[in-house]
């Protein structure tokens, strides 16, 4: 099961079916893997503040993924979103903000599921992962080098 929940009304504001895309773009990410997700769409200063709090970065960021303990289980963990710095990378890169909240739910999901990108050869598969889900869903490779602005 995926829940999506809209903290901040302007992810609504600018994309009206915010919280379907962010669900078939987790649901995507999820394949067969059975579990439960939470993704929550939120504002900067949320964001900023969890950061601060579990990551010792007091600042915002677009996505943070909280994976759930194993003795959780089905639950694989949350996601966090922050509109403003999600609105403001989609517009300097060129994207659409729904393509945007795509990728970023999709890396997320991924963490959730333990692929990390720590090193070069991680980041690689990572992203490979990435642009394979996402062609899925008819958006453009985020990493392509004509992608970014």
């Amino acid at each position: 099961m995926i829940e999506v929940e809209v903290e901040d009304a302007a992810w609504t504001a600018a994309l009206p079916d915010a919280a379907a895309v962010a669900e078939r773009a987790a649901s995507a990410a999820l394949g067969t893997v059975g579990g439960d997700v939470v993704v929550l769409l939120t504002d900067d200063a949320a964001v900023q503040d969890l950061n601060a709090r579990f990551r010792g970065r007091d600042r915002p960021t677009n996505v943070l993924s909280f994976p759930a303990a194993g003795s959780a289980a089905p639950h694989l963990g949350d996601l966090v979103l922050a509109y403003g710095v999600c609105a403001a990378e989609a517009e300097a890169q060129g994207k659409t903000l729904a393509d945007h909240l795509s990728h970023l739910t999709v890396h997320g999901v991924l963490h959730l599921l333990g692929r990390d990108h720590g090193d070069e050869t991680e980041a690689e598969e990572m992203e490979a992962e990435e642009r394979t889900i996402l062609a899925s869903l008819g958006v453009a490779d985020p990493y392509r080098a004509d992608a970014q602005a």
